[in-house]
């Protein structure tokens, strides 16, 4: 595995004192905060800098890491000594480590298998070792995308989604099994949304919990309407004397067909809202239906009669705007 240079994942200095250590360590947490960063791998960097605050705020551990880490660069393929984690000994401490002022916990699972064969197991005091018994480590969690129509997205739905996950056989080695997963859409789920299936993830190789599956939401394009959020957007065509003249037309919505008033004088590219008939949701989302007029061919002589007598009749000019 590749060594990590925890001062440089926090900018630091190796001489950097306990209150630079924690302030390096805020401003970075913020920077990466999984709420609300925008950074590219936000969360995974976040873990990372989790991790060096987890060495570098603890004396003993720091000293540690100084010990066998001053002779190593970042990148550089890492073993520690034989004896490494029978001689280390990590004082007591929480089996979760906490970002200050952010409420966000992190299990020990979550730090890497280069902090493990730095520390051992005991990395984290009150960890994987209570009272003197090893907690079994969890199975990894799973993230996959699941793809869905809108209709499904509005009325809710059950889908069967095949995993592929590494099994170890008692002979050590690796086999890929297929599994097989029911899961519930709820109605209104959004684009982009994450379901969690707790237990659904890869199980675990020492006899603990199984990980969670995420699942992240992607409405497939609709042949009628676009999405936005819990909105849906329709493009309606109408016709001239529609558009001149109002009137009430039936428009389609993902809950069935409604009536809808056209205002007289109503222009191509003008929204009218229809509330409430978007996807579910509290609030609910809306449905906006786009005018588009769109003007019938003058492929007959009645047709292009009708046309010439407009021209003749009605005392328009659709660019009287542009002549100032």
């Amino acid at each position: 595995m590749e060594f990590r240079d925890y001062y440089q994942l926090l900018g630091l200095s190796r001489t950097a004192t306990d209150d630079e250590i924690r302030k390096a360590y805020r401003k970075a947490a913020r920077k990466y905060h999984p709420d609300v960063s925008k950074e590219a791998n936000a969360e995974e960097k976040f873990k990372q800098v989790q991790e060096a605050y987890e060495v570098l705020k603890d004396r003993e551990k720091r000293a540690a890491y100084d010990q066998l880490g001053a002779s190593w660069r970042e990148g550089q393929q890492f073993r520690p000594p034989p004896d490494w984690d029978s001689t280390f000994h990590a004082r007591g401490g929480r089996g979760r480590a906490r970002q200050p002022g952010a409420g966000v916990e992190i299990d020990e699972e979550q730090f890497s298998d280069f902090f493990s064969s730095l520390f051992g197991d005991r990395g984290m005091g009150g960890g994987p070792f209570r009272g003197g018994t090893r907690r079994p480590r969890a199975g990894r969690d799973q993230r996959a995308r699941l793809q869905i129509d809108l209709e499904e997205a509005f009325r809710g739905a059950t889908q069967t989604v095949e995993l592929q996950q590494p099994e170890i056989r008692p002979d050590g080695t690796i086999e890929t099994r297929t599994k097989q997963v029911r899961v519930t859409i709820p109605a209104g789920v959004t684009d982009g949304q994450q379901l969690r299936l707790s237990g659904q993830g890869e199980a675990s190789q020492s006899g603990g919990r199984p990980g969670d599956l995420y699942l992240e939401v992607a409405i497939r394009p609709h042949r009628l309407y676009q999405v936005n959020g819990r909105d849906v957007t329709l493009t309606l065509p109408i016709a001239p004397w529609e558009a001149a003249l109002g009137g009430s037309i039936t428009v389609p919505t993902l809950g069935g067909s409604v009536d809808m008033r056209i205002p007289a004088g109503a222009q191509s590219g003008q929204r009218l809202r229809l509330r409430g008939r978007g996807l579910p949701g509290n609030p609910p989302g809306d449905q906006y239906a786009q005018l588009k007029v769109v003007v019938p061919p003058a492929s007959t002589p009645q047709a292009r009669s009708l046309y010439e007598q407009m021209q003749r009749e009605l005392p328009f000019d659709p660019r009287a705007e542009l002549k100032g």
